[in-house]
């Protein structure tokens, strides 16, 4: 069985509705992580002593990161045995409706400590959903598309994410250039989380209007035959661990250096400069706004790349490159110079393009279709744990502890050496063939 080529006006649609997801995904998700930085320390964690507001506030980011895994494989199993299309509506829904809940849950001072608690119980939800968004999207699109260009193809939804990002950072940042720091903190970092709920409903229009992907249609057309035979599937959850532990590690050390350096990037960026330099959140926002613009961009250039020299050499460029630019990064944000700290931004997420770009169809190559959307998530979203949900904890304690940035420079380095070993010790995926079983036809790498 080969991948089915589809027309190109139809990848083009699914691309479209894949993204237009993850994007609204994404936005609901940074929105969170900016506002955990900027905003919540002073309207749900109430305390003389900021940074300990702030380590609590960016706590209740990680906690949504706890959440992804279980969401990861929830999603993960009912998306391999009902298909992927159903599953990304339901995440799409769910996370919108807490974001949305987000934006009207009053602060501590009007409800106290139930609205601490009432933003985490949201945030669970957040990253329940958000667990299972990822895998579906991918995949939707790489089993829909030409395999010669799989990578360009499924880094659009990779693309999603600046996108999302952008939006939420630059609502933000209009915001509080236009109000006064009062106003922002009272109401005004509302509007954006109310917003999502139009971003949901246009979302929900594209995303419905896709086809279930035809690699799924022709695996569970198999699983019928076997099942009509009396033959029982094992759980897809089960049938991962059980016949591709490698490629789950593998995918796990993949996502390390890309996730630990994102938030460095993205997220404490804004409390570092904020809070160690003294500056305004307009100033850290608006770097991070041209950084996320040229992400967007280069994503699919990396994407692009990889199906013509590899994923493992893309890859291996873009984790080697943040472990060294992280270093870079905080001598010139050091500087307390946007257009420093602008370039500091725009170079790491350069580089951090080289591993997003090519991750969607290296995860996707690693696992055969019946489990595909399992073991990308479960890869996925355990690493998310470890490496993005504690990132920012660890970034603020260590610059805080040893008064330098320089700290979370080396955190980001070692970060880098895991992915490094954990994508350089694995095949090339790149001519894999989606229809075929990697655990069976012998290809995987062992």
């Amino acid at each position: 069985m080969v991948d089915r080529e589809q027309p190109r006006s139809n990848i083009i649609k699914v691309v479209a509705a894949s993204m237009a997801g993850t994007t609204v995904e994404w936005y609901d998700f940074f929105l969170y992580g900016v506002a955990a930085a900027v905003v919540f320390p002073a309207v749900f964690f109430p305390s003389s002593d900021q940074a300990a507001g702030t380590l609590l506030a960016l706590g209740t980011f990680a906690i949504g990161f706890i959440a992804r895994p279980i969401g990861g494989m929830v999603f993960g199993h009912f998306g391999d045995k009902i298909g992927r299309k159903t599953l990304l509506v339901v995440s799409l829904v769910m996370m919108g409706v807490a974001t949305f809940a987000i934006g009207l849950l009053p602060g501590y001072a009007t409800i106290g400590i139930a609205a601490p608690l009432l933003l985490v119980v949201l945030r669970l939800v957040q990253g329940f959903a958000l667990g299972g968004e990822w895998g579906g999207a991918v995949l939707i699109v790489s089993e829909h598309g030409d395999p010669a260009r799989r990578g360009y193809w499924a880094s659009w939804p990779q693309a999603g994410v600046p996108f999302g990002q952008l939006l939420a950072n630059g609502l933000l940042f209009l915001l509080s250039a236009v109000q006064n720091d009062a106003d922002f903190i009272s109401w005004g970092w509302r509007i954006p989380f109310l917003l999502s709920a139009v971003l949901v409903l246009i979302g929900l229009y594209v995303r419905l209007s896709v086809e279930e992907s035809p690699l799924f249609k022709e695996a569970q057309a198999r699983a019928a035959k076997l099942a009509a035979a009396g033959e029982k599937e094992a759980l897809p959850i089960v049938e991962v661990f059980r016949r591709y532990p490698r490629e789950v590690f593998t995918a796990m050390g993949a996502r390390f250096a890309e996730n630990v350096s994102y938030y460095i990037f993205t997220i404490v960026i804004t409390t570092y400069v904020t809070q160690r330099l003294g500056l305004s959140s307009s100033f850290v926002l608006g770097a991070v706004l041209i950084g996320a613009a040229v992400h967007l961009v280069t994503i699919p250039i990396w994407g692009a790349l990889s199906d013509r020299i590899g994923r493992k050499p893309v890859y291996l460029l873009g984790a080697a490159g943040v472990g060294v630019w992280a270093f870079v990064f905080i001598a010139l944000v050091d500087t307390g110079n946007f257009a420093l700290t602008a370039l500091a931004v725009v170079g790491g997420l350069v580089f951090h393009g080289a591993m997003y770009g090519p991750q969607a169809a290296f995860l996707s190559e690693l696992f055969g279709t019946k489990v595909r959307y399992s073991g990308v998530s479960i890869g996925y979203q355990l690493a998310s744990v470890v490496a993005g949900g504690l990132a920012p904890i660890i970034a603020v304690a260590l610059y805080t502890t040893f008064d330098s940035g320089y700290a979370v420079s080396v955190y980001v380095a070692l970060s880098a050496a895991v992915s490094i070993f954990a994508v350089g010790t694995y095949a090339e995926t790149r001519t894999r063939d989606l229809a075929a079983d990697p655990a069976v036809s012998g290809s995987a790498a062992r």
